[in-house]
């Protein structure tokens, strides 16, 4: 008798299968694409895109301002002073350093800005899941991250549902 309960349960282990299995509901969610096609989602990217053009346009002034101050020391190197041509040189040196500051500092700026939407839009679709998980009965909601899940139907895809629900509690927050 010892024998047979060891192996029933070696099995329950072995399967993952619980005695109340035809009542779990599982469904899956692709967070990737209901960020990206997210109403928030897609605002954000057109905020960083406005952005990322803004620190452009800054980083194109300070290099055409270097391209001018070298294309006017080459010109007048032959006819500078030796102090003179130094002191242009260091003025140049100081240009494109702190051109390259400013562009370190553009990049780690649009970059925390991506972060600090993308945490906020899956923190606010993570409440979204919770809730149509609770109310729709589901046992788990796995996240179908690209290369985790092998194979699910399509019909436990629940992403669409995820962005209408979504979008719906943003657009009404904003009334």
């Amino acid at each position: 008798m010892k024998k047979v309960l060891s192996f029933i349960f070696f099995i329950v282990l072995l399967t993952g299968q619980t005695v109340h299995a035809e009542n779990i509901k599982i469904g899956v969610v692709d967070l990737l694409k209901a960020l990206n096609e997210s109403d928030s989602g897609k605002k954000a990217k057109t905020d960083l895109e406005f952005l990322i053009k803004l620190k452009q346009s800054s980083l194109e002034e300070k290099s055409k301002a270097a391209e001018k101050l070298k294309a006017d020391l080459d010109k007048q190197s032959s006819v500078l002073s030796s102090e003179a041509r130094k002191s242009k040189e260091e003025e140049l040196d100081r240009l494109v350093r702190e051109l390259q500051r400013l562009a370190s500092d553009s990049q780690t700026e649009v970059k925390k800005k991506e972060n600090d939407y993308t945490i906020e839009i899956i923190k606010e679709l993570r409440v979204v899941i919770e809730k149509v998980g609770n109310e729709e009965g589901y046992t788990m909601i796995i996240e179908n991250a690209d290369g985790i899940i092998l194979f699910s139907k399509k019909e436990i895809d629940l992403t669409d549902v995820i962005l209408k629900k979504y979008n719906a509690s943003k657009a009404k927050d904003k009334k």
